[in-house]
């Protein structure tokens, strides 16, 4: 199939009326990139001029904290009222795709947040993460109050219009992964007895009152996106009954896209890895390329926005597959690559013009919480060197990577509560 006839290259009308020029997008990773004061700076500029010039249509950023005493790692950005928005107007003006669209994720971490950093972990509820020998390295969380509760949907309000004000042309809610707003969507996490917690409708309050929050302060043509698990992949956990009905009552809401990805912190699904069967999806069947589309083709099927699907594309002809109607005719619109356009920024480009495979480097330990730590370590090499304006490298020790990554966290730490504390 050639590139002209692929349907990896055809627009997308967003429900607001923004036409995306193809149907990939950089999806988002954790680059742990920030400057002093967790602002952006030279290195995010030159990571996301990269992959604007990689061909895609959509680029979402890694996590932008919508609170600062709220951080998934110590060298994350933060977007606050009071922020300064120079760097971020500098940001889009780099990381906007040529006639694309750049979009910002924004993030609550919950109770996925680190002793180290020294700030309070919320939560739904007060159960902590069960990590094994590792969960002593996160903080105990706390129940949130119902103020703490509304203050938060507000934050996520601000910082979508201060995400407009410069430049940015949409906002990706992040409700998967383990994070605040998935810890709300689970029954695991949530087990709260009042308005926010109890069946599907309950626990979802928080990212519906989101939504409506956010619309109501930004710009029709200003694009509005949920990140949503399609299971967390644990017993009794986020099921994809509730992410089917979660997607229902975002109909009608103003959300221009939905991007179904699965797992967290205990069920690292998002890199093919799982803590344990649920549902009948071993392992081995989630290590395939593009884990989640048969989830995502079944989601499609009740939304009126277009699904995006996200994990382990690697090759264009799994791309392309990817898009195909099920055999009830649904299908997703978009694909986000990740890991591939940190090893590979101009992949899209590559694939336009017939380069059509992509070999990542495998991390097989048997720890899968290792292994996963792993994964981000040796990926978050490549997103050094590209952000310093060097070619990626796959043969990088998986080991040594994490040792590094390690020290470097430490070291972010220490400046991130110096920041803190001032």
């Amino acid at each position: 199939m050639t590139s002209s006839a692929s349907p990896l290259f055809q627009p997308l009308e967003l429900p607001n009326g923004v036409v995306i020029p193809n149907r990939l997008c950089k999806a988002a990773m954790e680059e742990n990139l920030c400057d002093e004061g967790q602002l952006p700076g030279d290195r995010l500029y030159e990571l996301y001029r990269r992959w604007a010039e990689g061909g895609v249509g959509l680029t979402l950023t890694g996590n932008v904290m919508v609170a600062a005493d709220a951080m998934t790692g110590p060298g994350g950005v933060v977007l606050q009222a009071e922020t300064d928005l120079a760097p971020f107007k500098h940001w889009a003006k780099m990381g906007t795709p040529p006639g694309g669209q750049l979009w910002m994720q924004i993030n609550h971490p919950g109770r996925q947040v680190y002793e180290a950093m020294g700030e309070p972990a919320l939560s739904p509820s007060d159960v902590a993460l069960d990590m094994g020998n590792l969960s002593k390295l996160f903080a105990q969380p706390r129940a949130m109050t119902e103020v703490e509760i509304e203050t938060l949907i507000e934050r996520f309000a601000i910082t979508s219009h201060k995400a407009q004000s410069a430049g940015f042309t949409g906002v990706q809610v992040h409700a998967a992964h383990g994070y605040l707003i998935s810890q709300f969507l689970s029954p695991l996490s949530n087990r709260r007895t009042d308005q926010w917690g109890g069946d599907i409708t309950n626990r979802s309050r928080i990212l519906i009152e989101v939504i409506k929050r956010i619309r109501a302060v930004v710009a029709p043509n200003f694009c509005v996106s949920v990140k949503l698990n399609s299971a967390d992949f644990q017993t009794g956990g986020f099921s994809l009954a509730d992410a089917i009905a979660v997607v229902e009552s975002l109909n009608g809401l103003g959300v221009d896209l939905v991007e179904l990805s699965g797992g967290s912190y205990e069920s690292p699904a998002m890199q093919g890895r799982v803590a344990e069967k649920e549902e009948g999806k071993s392992e081995s069947t989630l290590r395939r390329e593009a884990y989640f589309v048969d989830f995502a083709r079944e989601v499609a099927a009740v939304a009126t926005m277009p699904i995006m699907v996200t994990g382990g594309i690697l090759r264009r002809s799994v791309a392309e597959n990817a898009l195909e109607k099920n055999e009830a005719g649904f299908a997703v619109a978009m694909l986000g690559i990740a890991r591939g356009m940190a090893f590979q920024p101009d992949l899209p480009n590559r694939w336009r013009a017939g380069e059509l495979d992509i070999a990542l480097p495998e991390v097989n330990w048997k720890n899968k919480t290792f292994a996963a730590l792993a994964v981000m370590a040796v990926t978050k090499v490549q997103l050094n060197r590209v952000a310093a304006g060097k070619p990626p490298k796959k043969e990088v020790s998986p080991f040594w990577s994490l040792l590094a990554d390690q020290f470097k966290t430490k070291q972010k730490t220490k400046r991130y509560r110096n920041w803190r504390n001032q």
